[in-house]
């Protein structure tokens, strides 16, 4: 049912210095901040040609990435993101099986303009999983 690994999600304190880790001292390329308030982050994606890694940074004090690093405050990996051919068809199959989905249930537009969502991370042996559709 999943596809490919879309991007493993880092949670940082700092998306400047973050960013210029992987950028200046790692030599990756980086896009430029984009703010998704869905989701309550402001985000970088770093390319890594097969894959990404999404620095993710709160967007606001409601965001869930606020209430992350408050119980890590030197941040850490937030999530795993897997692309899926249908999403619905996926949530559905998931639900199924006894998988929670967070929040309503309906796919949200992501950072990529495609539709996600998220699963419980006690559900995957304590890891949160985003599926995007491919």
């Amino acid at each position: 049912m999943i596809g490919r690994l879309n991007h493993v999600a880092i949670a940082v304190s700092d998306l400047e210095a973050a960013t210029a880790q992987y950028r200046d001292v790692l030599g990756a390329s980086v896009s430029a901040p984009m703010d998704e308030p869905d989701h309550g982050v402001r985000v970088v994606f770093v390319d890594l040609g097969n894959t990404k890694v999404e620095l993710l940074h709160p967007l606001g004090e409601n965001s869930p990435i606020a209430g992350f690093l408050e119980r890590n405050p030197s941040g850490g990996m937030h999530h795993l993101c897997f692309e899926v051919e249908d999403i619905s068809a996926a949530r559905d199959r998931l639900v199924k099986q006894g998988a929670r989905v967070l929040g309503d249930g309906v796919p949200k537009p992501g950072a990529h303009g495609k539709p996600v969502l998220f699963l419980h991370p006690k559900d995957f042996s304590g890891t949160l999983i985003e599926l995007e559709q491919a």
